[in-house]
């Protein structure tokens, strides 16, 4: 593919003074995005998958799946440690110990029920302990046990037992390297998606009672809160009040160890980033495949169409992706179609101005002979011979200078101009009528020979086709005008019109000579002329060249042949003349202006 150092190929856009502007980007995307194409692709599918992976991780409800969860389970375990350790409390009464499973109901009665309830069984740590080591072993839940009073009694991270002290403190493993550099990259993810939970303070030994779990506990309520350690990780606490006989003895706080929850989202975060990167990755795959199919072909192309403003001697191929059945290829062979249209513009412009200059260098010469001859003649009679060359001359470079004017215009205006319903038949009546009226005497007279209309209900639009009138006007009269030419005077040219299909067929035919066989197209050629002597330098060659233009441009055909008679003894059939036949598609049924828009 060939390299350029910058991209020259731009968007123009038409204005009003003519001239063409680059178009300007519009919008943010423009302003923000990469000039690339495939830098483009790439970073739309990027973005899609970013802010899907955005909106899974901050939207998800799985964290507070986690933590209801979480919850649950630990309100029902701390109301069955709760149980447990209001039943293992005593009642003290300074002067006896009263195990409250042994009092008889039957024989105490209401009373002694009544009794029981003023008991205080206060919670002793040395029995709570081995409830809580028992009832805790193998878990990584906390418990604290605080007193009515606010005192902190019990704390299953060292448990109190006699005389010594457990401390429950597990040893953490080493993080790995993956895990090390796992954390590296989420934490910056953790930090977008951080929590607003309040940090959570360890409970002192004392004046507990005013920490709003720990109140609503003593106060017979079983709440939950939520909140974070100093290292910001995630802790439930899960507060029950220790009650026996409808008195409270204290508060049973229950909390997950920190980080727990955080791994499980953690993991879960590792899953939606993992996914998002391989998704990103098969993204970026297809962006590239995309590109080569996209990016590449344009690149490539609009790289052959530099070259074309920039080539003057060499012509430039366009690349072939007609092949693809997509819009590339369409492109590939719009740019290709364009670019042979005008190389043969081109030559088309070069060989005009060839044959102009040839074609007006004939007249210029007779005339330069005719003006230097002018003064060495001696007589009157040869100057006026002269005189009469020179004026003849003249006449002819005028008939030539506006016939090529024309020419060189015709595709400017037939671009410009807007189509329209025309009617031929009512356009060739005018035409012939015109011609027969500005006839000169004993001129070959017009004959206008039209197919009866056997569909009334397509009568009226049965012979209309769509163009310009005033350019279908000239060729029928350059035909007309070229059958008079070689028509001999007193006989007639018979014009015909008629319906073939979906064209409207005209044909002009004369009682002339005839073509001969093998200039049949030669008369289309510019400048081309073959006529009697005596009509030399009376036309320009340029009226049935012009025809042809005209017809092509409307999409239709036109053709010359000769009027052959029947049969002699020797099986030839002599030329009756000569016909010009000019094929037209006809107007649409039902064709409405918008149609061309």
């Amino acid at each position: 593919m060939d390299q350029y150092d910058r991209h020259e190929a731009e968007d123009f856009a038409d204005v009003d003074d003519g001239h063409q502007q680059p178009l300007k980007p519009r919008g943010l995307f423009n302003r923000i995005s990469p000039g690339s194409l495939t830098a483009r692709i790439a970073l739309i599918n990027i973005l899609g998958l970013v802010i899907l992976a955005l909106g899974i991780l901050y939207f998800n409800q799985y964290r507070q799946s986690l933590i209801n969860a979480r919850v649950q389970s630990l309100m029902v375990q701390g109301q069955i440690i709760g149980a447990a350790i209001a039943g293992s409390a005593t009642a003290d009464t300074s002067s006896i110990v009263i195990n409250p499973d042994q009092l008889d109901d039957k024989t105490q009665g209401d009373q002694t029920f009544q009794d029981q309830t003023n008991l205080d069984f206060p919670i002793s740590p040395e029995t709570a302990g081995p409830v809580l080591r028992r009832l805790l072993a193998n878990t990584t839940i906390r418990a604290q046990i605080i007193d009515s009073g606010g005192n902190l009694l019990v704390d299953s991270m060292s448990l109190y037992g006699g005389n010594e002290i457990v401390e429950n403190n597990i040893n953490q493993p080493e993080p790995t390297k993956l895990q090390t550099v796992w954390k590296f990259i989420a934490k910056p993810i953790d930090r977008l998606f951080a929590y607003d939970y309040p940090i959570h303070l360890d409970y002192g030994m004392d004046n507990n009672q005013a920490i709003p779990e720990v109140a609503a506990a003593l106060n017979g309520a079983t709440v939950s809160v939520v909140r974070l350690n100093v290292n910001h990780e995630i802790i439930v606490l899960v507060s029950v009040p220790v009650q026996r006989f409808r008195q409270v003895l204290g508060a049973l706080v229950l909390s997950t160890k920190g980080g727990e929850i955080d791994a499980v989202i953690s993991a879960e975060r590792r899953v939606v980033l993992l996914t998002f990167g391989f998704a990103a990755l098969v993204a970026l795959m297809l962006s590239a495949l995309l590109a080569g199919t996209i990016a590449q072909p344009i690149r490539r192309l609009s790289a052959a169409a530099v070259r074309v403003r920039r080539g003057i001697n060499k012509r430039v191929e366009i690349p072939d992706f007609t092949s693809r059945k997509d819009e590339i290829g369409q492109l590939s062979g719009s740019l290709r179609d364009m670019t042979s249209a005008l190389y043969q513009r081109i030559e088309a412009i070069e060989a005009f101005a060839a044959d102009v200059s040839h074609e007006l260098k004939n007249p210029l010469t007779s005339l330069r002979s005719a003006v230097e001859t002018l003064s060495f003649v001696k007589t009157d009679e040869q100057r006026n011979r002269l005189i009469e060359i020179v004026v003849h001359d003249v006449k002819r470079m005028d008939r030539l200078i506006t016939d090529i004017s024309d020419a060189s215009r015709l595709d400017a205006e037939l671009a410009r101009a807007e189509i329209h319903p025309v009617d031929l038949a009512k356009l060739l009546g005018s035409i012939v009528g015109l011609a027969n009226e500005t006839a000169k005497a004993n001129q070959a007279e017009i004959l206008l020979v039209v197919q009866p209309v056997t569909d009334k209900h397509n009568a009226e639009t049965k012979y209309q086709v769509l163009g310009n009138d005033s350019r279908l006007g000239q060729v029928f009269r350059n035909l007309i005008d070229n059958a008079r030419s070689f028509t001999a005077d007193g006989t007639k040219i018979t014009a015909r019109l008629r319906r073939i299909g979906e064209n409207v067929e005209i044909r002009v035919e004369d009682s002339g000579p005839g073509i001969q066989p093998e200039n049949l197209e030669r008369v289309f050629e510019r400048f081309y002329t073959d006529r009697p002597q005596q009509s030399f330098g009376r036309n320009s060659g340029l009226g049935l060249a012009i025809s042809r233009q005209v017809v092509e441009a409307h999409k239709g055909r036109i053709y010359a042949e000769n009027r052959l008679g029947k049969a002699d003894e020797n099986g030839q059939k002599p030329i009756l003349g000569a016909r010009f036949v000019v094929r037209i598609p006809a107007m649409p049924e039902g064709w409405t202006p918008a149609d061309h828009q």
